[in-house]
C-alpha cells in the first residue's frame, strides 16, 4: 500500500497560541520543545487540532479502505468511485480487493485516535500495514505525534477487546508503555 503524498497543514506556533488563547494569554514568540509538544499530545488538548495531515493511498485494497472510512471524527476520505457509469466497468464484476485511490484530511487528534483502533493486532495486517505506513511518514516530520500512535492497549493501559492477542503484560508491552509515557 503506497502513500502517494503526505502533506502537514497548521503549525505548532499555531497550536501553542492556541493553547494560549485557552488561558487568556496573547500570542507567544517562542517556538515549542518536544517536551511540550508531546505533552499537549498526551493530554490530548483541543488545540492539537490545529495540526492537520493530508495524504492519499495510491492502490489500497477496497475493503481496507472501508475499514479507514468508519473513522468520521477530525477526518474527511475522498474515495475513487467504482460507479460503473464513472468508470465504464460492471460494479458488480469488481473484487472486494480491486485498489482504490483513498485521500484523507486529518487533524493530530483524529490521527492518534485511528492509530489506537488500526495498530492494534485485531486490525487486519493489510490494514495495520496501511496504517503503519502514514504513521511512519508523520514520524519523518512530526516525531512527537508519531510518538503517541499507539494501539489501544498501550494508551489504555490494558486490552479491552474481547479476546485479547496476548500483547500486555509482556515485556515488549511494557517497553511500549514507558516509551509512550515518557515526556
Amino acid at each position: 500500500m503506497k502513500i502517494g503524498f503526505l502533506k502537514k497543514t497548521g503549525s505548532w506556533r499555531d497550536v501553542a497560541d492556541a493553547a494560549r488563547t485557552t488561558i487568556r494569554l496573547d500570542a507567544g514568540v517562542k517556538e515549542p520543545s518536544s517536551k511540550w509538544k508531546k505533552t499537549i499530545l498526551l493530554a490530548e488538548h483541543s488545540p492539537v487540532r490545529k495540526l492537520c495531515f493530508n495524504w492519499k493511498w495510491l492502490d489500497l485494497p477496497y475493503w481496507v479502505s472501508v475499514h479507514f472510512v468508519r473513522h468520521k471524527f477530525g477526518i474527511e476520505h475522498f474515495v475513487s468511485t467504482q460507479r460503473s457509469d464513472r468508470t465504464g466497468i460492471d460494479r458488480d464484476s469488481s473484487r472486494q480487493d480491486a485498489a482504490v485511490m483513498h485521500e484523507c484530511f486529518a487533524n493530530a487528534q483524529a490521527v492518534m485516535f485511528i492509530s489506537r483502533r488500526r495498530l492494534c493486532s485485531q486490525a487486519s495486517p493489510e490494514t495495520r500495514e496501511a496504517w503503519k505506513a502514514v504513521v511512519s511518514e508523520i514520524a519523518k516530520i512530526e516525531p512527537e505525534l508519531a510518538e503517541c500512535c499507539v494501539p489501544e492497549c498501550v494508551y489504555r493501559g490494558f486490552c479491552p477487546e474481547f479476546r485479547s492477542c496476548g500483547f500486555c503484560g509482556t515485556p515488549a508491552y511494557e517497553k511500549a508503555v514507558e516509551k509512550y509515557r515518557k515526556v
